[in-house]
Formats: structure tokens, sequence, C-alpha cells
């Protein structure tokens, strides 16, 4: 039977990414001090360098995209119009 992945939190993987961003060590010195396969190191190295510039964004840039919550909100909001729609339509008149 094979080995279980690992799942590593956020600031494991931000503090490996940062020292290969650093370039003290060699990417394969790294992976043996944390434990972990040096290909996994320079794949957090690369996510690092391309979301850092998300993190000088202003929120005001970001004005059209809406937060998952909101999102399913709506979401739920069109469903229960729907079911109301239908629920009119099937139900007999009781204004007459």
């Amino acid at each position: 039977m094979g080995d279980k992945r690992k799942k590593h939190a956020p600031g494991f993987k931000a503090k490996v990414a940062i020292d290969a961003l650093r370039e003290r060590e060699s990417i394969r010195e790294i992976s043996t001090r944390y434990q972990i396969h040096a290909t996994q190191v320079s794949l957090w190295k690369g996510q690092l360098q391309d979301g850092a510039t998300g993190i000088f964004e202003h929120p005001a840039d970001k004005r059209g995209v809406r937060p998952d919550h909101e999102v399913a909100l709506y979401e739920q909001i069109g469903r229960l119009k729907m079911e109301l729609e239908w629920l009119k339509k099937k139900l007999p008149d009781l204004d007459r």
C-alpha cells in the first residue's frame, strides 16, 4: 500500500517558499532540511512569486469579485424565487 499524502499548513509552505526565494541554500538542501521533495519546494516558490502581487493590491481594486459566501447566498435566493413561482402556478388560486 502506498504512502498517504501529507497536508502541510500554509505557514509551513510559506516558510519553505521564503527560504527558497532567499537562495542561501540550494533547493536540494532546503528539501532535505524540511523533509519534502525538491519539486514541491520549487512549486511552492513559484506559487509565492506568482501570488506576491496580490498582497499589495488595494481592496477597491477587486470591486468585481464577490466572496464565495455572497455568491452562495445569491444562488439560494434565485432557487427560492424559482420555487415560489412554481408554487404560485401549482396551488389553486385562493382569492376566488
